[in-house]
């Protein structure tokens, strides 16, 4: 066997794949190029997607100091959503980008430009997705399933966004926070104020997130002319991402303060503490980031699962007291 045979292109593993992940370990072989095109070998972007959804909906409890069998259900349908249609989204992101892919090394192993699936058969994958997604919807209210389906709108726009503006980073954000409003509506029928403000503090925290990823990219971003967050800051990226932060943690506050209803002061003190505990940990990102380490910015952004975590448990027993 050559040294060739071992890139990723030879094996058809994707160059920024979790080292043995389970696709390339245990999913049928036919199945492991979609699964790679639904970065089902990359799960920190599910778990992105999926944690602003329980955020919505552990505020929209605690705002309503209730509980049902149903929001049980939400919480399960919002994990399979979030699977579905990031999976739905990276698809539709490869079939646009399929030429910018293949000019860049991070990208270039990628099932469609490297020639594991063919353009129309990621189409019917596309579809195959979002239909079964659908289908989780259609339980919600009809409040609920009006915003699902506006979703799709952020979802189609953001493959182009990087072409047209220096912050496609904010068209990710729209589009990956979606799930605060969507499980808030889901639980109470109706669209509040503080899934609004959560929202936007789920967009913030984007901003932060991606445009460290973003840096990994930045050098072959520059030679073929893709904007991004991270080119635009460049050595002035870690003064923004401080902003990114302070805003990421006085709108979520800000949600958590205007949810909380009056009255209830050790629950409030208690979810409180989830958006310090998320600007702690996005405070710990900033002091090692370095734009020059790849593999350091790849950890940093993965670290975000455990640091969307931290909300979600403050308010989980803010809701038990």
């Amino acid at each position: 066997m050559t040294g060739n045979d071992q890139t990723p292109e030879a094996t058809g593993k994707v160059a920024d794949a979790v080292q043995d992940n389970w696709v390339d370990r245990l999913a049928p072989a036919p199945a492991r190029p979609y699964l790679r095109l639904s970065r089902a070998d990359r799960p920190i972007g599910t778990w992105l997607l999926l944690l602003p959804c329980w955020w919505g909906l552990l505020l929209a409890m605690l705002h309503d100091g209730r509980a049902t069998w149903f929001d049980l259900w939400i919480l399960v349908s919002c994990a399979l959503g979030a699977f579905l249609m990031r999976g739905a989204g990276c698809t539709w992101n490869d079939i646009t980008d399929r030429h910018i892919d293949g000019s860049v090394a991070r990208t270039a192993s990628r099932p469609i430009p490297s020639g594991q699936v063919r353009v129309k058969q990621a189409l019917v994958w596309l579809a195959a997705q979002t239909l079964v997604a659908f289908g989780i919807l259609l339980t919600f209210n009809i409040a609920a399933i009006g915003l699902g389906v506006l979703s799709l709108l952020p979802v189609a726009i953001y493959p182009f966004a990087k072409r047209f503006t220096w912050w496609p980073q904010v068209f990710l954000g729209l589009a990956f926070n979606w799930g605060a409003l969507l499980a808030w509506t889901a639980h109470t029928g109706r669209l509040e104020l503080p899934a609004v403000i959560l929202y936007v503090s789920g967009i913030a925290w984007t901003l932060f997130y991606d445009t460290i990823y973003a840096h990994q990219d930045a050098e072959d971003d520059a030679l073929i002319g893709v904007k991004s967050t991270a080119r635009l800051f460049g050595e002035n990226t870690p003064k923004w991402l401080r902003w990114f932060l302070v805003a990421t943690v006085s709108l979520q506050a800000g949600a958590v303060i205007m949810a909380v209803p009056d009255g209830r002061f050790l629950a409030l003190l208690v979810a409180i503490c989830g958006p310090w505990a998320l600007g702690w940990h996005l405070q710990w990102q900033l002091r090692h980031f370095d734009a020059s380490d790849n593999a350091g910015l790849l950890r940093l952004f993965r670290s975000n699962r455990n640091a969307g975590f931290l909300p979600m448990l403050f308010f989980a027993v803010a809701l038990l007291l």
